[in-house]
């Protein structure tokens, strides 16, 4: 599979690529004879890597949070939830695969799972949308939010998307309410919840499901009211870039930390998620059982006061 390569990381695909060239040179001189050459360079790409991605900047990361090789939802469902059963519709209009969701165990805990799903190729991008939910989507949230709460059961979801599909059909469906009943089943569950932000936490289709009790997010994911590209056509009509624009909203996990808008960072592979999956999804799992843990013995109500404190807190820290 050809690796996909972000701008910033030039200096190491060349590398990488007289790696390639070593080892099939290596190969024909026969075994072990460039064996010293080649870890070398693999010791100095990976200094490269660690060193270009210990100070990303927010356009940076933006980049990396979009990378498609990222883990996607469907990813840490195969690797961390067992016997899933995927639950599909909304009982009034249809099902929408931007967001997927059902029942499953985590690390022996029965939960309710749901989450953005974007596909990885062309085939499985249009069959999810690229991430972009329709109203049915959040409708279908709402319906596994209330099982949920029926069963007792904690809510764990996975956001990763550029925000809720804004075609004519999606309005005319009730988009806007959709999302505005999600977030109010999110704030008002009477069960534990844990959102993570994986790749892109995108306006009202990423908080729709992200209302939880404990927000977590990936060390290169970004969360954000817009697209830095959006927010650059709106507030400077296009006369300055997206990545002045991401400086700017303070998108990045660091700068989300600082104004409470998140609570947890989870710390990536030097390399980004994408670099090694198995090890990010692994990282992802700890500390999503820390937080369950965390919540386990609260009642309904303390668990709406709790997450009713914590959204108040966002952004008042200094003020009196």
């Amino acid at each position: 599979m050809a690796v996909h390569y972000l701008e910033f990381e030039r200096p190491i695909a060349d590398l990488e690529a007289k790696i390639e060239e070593l080892s099939k040179l290596s190969e024909t001189a026969g075994p072990g004879a460039f064996d010293a050459e080649i870890e070398a360079l693999r010791a100095r790409a990976q200094e490269m890597r660690r060193d270009a991605y210990s100070k990303l900047d927010a356009w940076q990361k933006t980049q990396v949070a979009r990378h498609p090789d990222r883990p996607h939802f469907i990813d840490y469902v195969g690797a961390l939830i067992d016997e899933f059963v995927e639950l599909r519709g909304d009982r009034s209009f249809g099902d929408d695969q931007a967001i997927m969701g059902g029942l499953g165990r985590f690390r022996g805990r029965p939960v309710v799972v749901m989450g953005h799903e974007k596909g990885r190729d062309t085939v499985t991008r249009v069959k999810h949308n690229f991430g972009y939910a329709r109203p049915e989507g959040y409708r279908k949230a709402i319906r596994l939010m209330e099982m949920a709460e029926r069963f007792n059961l904690p809510v764990v979801t996975f956001v990763d998307t550029a925000g809720a599909y804004p075609g004519v059909a999606s309005e005319e469906r009730g988009v806007a309410e959709a999302i505005a009943r999600s977030t109010e089943k999110c704030l008002m569950l009477g069960v534990p919840n844990v959102a993570i932000i994986t790749g892109e936490g995108g306006s009202g289709g990423a908080i729709a499901i992200a209302g939880a009790n404990r927000v977590l997010i990936l060390e290169h994911s970004m969360y954000s009211v817009i697209a830095p590209e959006g927010a650059n056509s709106i507030l400077w009509r296009g006369g300055r870039t997206a990545a002045d624009a991401a400086k700017a909203m303070k998108i990045t996990a660091q700068d989300l930390l600082a104004t409470k808008v998140v609570d947890r960072i989870v710390p990536e592979p030097a390399g980004g998620a994408h670099s090694d999956p198995e090890a990010a999804m692994k990282t992802v799992a700890d500390a999503l059982d820390e937080e369950l843990a965390g919540l386990d013995g609260l009642s309904p109500q303390e668990l709406r006061k709790r997450r009713s404190e914590r959204f108040y807190a966002i952004g008042r820290s200094g003020l009196q």
